[in-house]
């Protein structure tokens, strides 16, 4: 099972970002979390800024949306070329057939929870998706420390996901350092956010490298 670290561009200098995606050319995706000021108290980027990172970065976009209304605002990332549309389901009024429209115009469908929110509802629904967001942080700043007690969402997704022969990626998103990677990889995560641990590295390729390497030694 392939392990992908992608930096997130929210602790990244925003002034010189194409810049910045150069310093991680060796991930695998680059994470944009986009916030509203309504489903989280904090103001990033929108559709435009996605359009123009996709003219500048040869790395595919991981596109997280913290946002209200995502069944009206997810279509337009996909269709500004998004790789992946991940949005939560705590704002979605309808996740499926949303994830079927992500789907059907290109991109891979994913959904998020934050960390009070139960993951058992969505087991039955994993063929829907492409991916799952397990928030090891609440939404909303960089920085944050990572929330261990969500883990266990982890290995019920893992479960269901191999009962039912799917190859979900799943994902976790905050707090991740060379140390809590591997408590996620352990717990079933494979795929991983990681922003200020990469991007105040001295040396991001190297960091990027070594938080692979330290997943994937202890994927499960």
């Amino acid at each position: 099972m392939a392990v992908r670290i992608n930096p997130s561009i929210l602790t990244a200098d925003f002034a010189n970002l194409e810049h910045e995606l150069g310093r991680i050319a060796s991930a695998d995706l680059v994470h944009v979390d986009v916030m509203d000021n309504h489903f989280v108290p904090n103001l990033t980027f929108g559709q435009r800024m996605v359009e123009s990172l996709q003219r500048v970065t040869p790395l595919p976009l991981d596109v997280h949306l913290m946002i209200d209304d995502p069944d009206r605002w997810a279509p337009g990332y996909a269709e500004a070329g998004a790789f992946s549309v991940t949005f939560h389901a705590e704002a979605a009024a309808d996740p499926v057939p949303l994830a079927r429209r992500l789907r059907s115009i290109g991109a891979r469908a994913g959904i998020a929870v934050k960390p009070g929110t139960a993951i058992e509802p969505y087991l039955e629904l994993l063929p829907e998706f492409d991916q799952v967001l397990v928030m090891t942080v609440e939404p909303g700043f960089g920085g944050q420390s990572f929330i261990e007690s969500v883990m266990p969402k982890l290995g019920l997704l893992r479960d269901a996901a191999s009962r039912s022969g799917l190859d979900t990626w799943l994902q976790v998103d905050g707090g991740i350092n060379e140390q809590t990677i591997i408590t996620a990889a352990e717990a079933g995560a494979n795929t991983f956010v990681a922003g200020s641990s990469v991007f105040n590295a001295a040396d991001p390729a190297a960091q990027i490298e070594s938080l692979r390497a330290a997943a994937a030694t202890h994927l499960h």
